[in-house]
């Protein structure tokens, strides 16, 4: 095999590996910081209820649902 693509395959694995503990830390975390409320909820929303808590950025979903629409407009011709 190529080493570029053994090198692309290694480093999507420490990716993929630190993405995961990230998210197996992020929810202990959440659970420690109970100040979270006090972030302007359009930069954090965060959900709580019986043990569960969700985290989520909306302006980070509207310029993703902004840049998606842009690039379906592009590919389409429209722009």
């Amino acid at each position: 095999m190529d080493p570029e693509v053994l090198h692309f395959i290694q480093l999507l694995g420490v990716v993929l590996i630190v993405l995961g503990a990230l998210f197996f830390i992020a929810p202990l975390l959440f659970e420690k910081m109970p100040s979270l409320e006090r972030i302007p909820w359009i930069i954090l929303y965060v959900y709580r209820t019986d043990g569960f808590i969700f985290a989520t950025s909306p302006i980070l979903i509207i310029v993703s649902i902004a840049s998606l629409l842009l690039w379906m407009l592009r590919w389409l011709g429209k722009l």
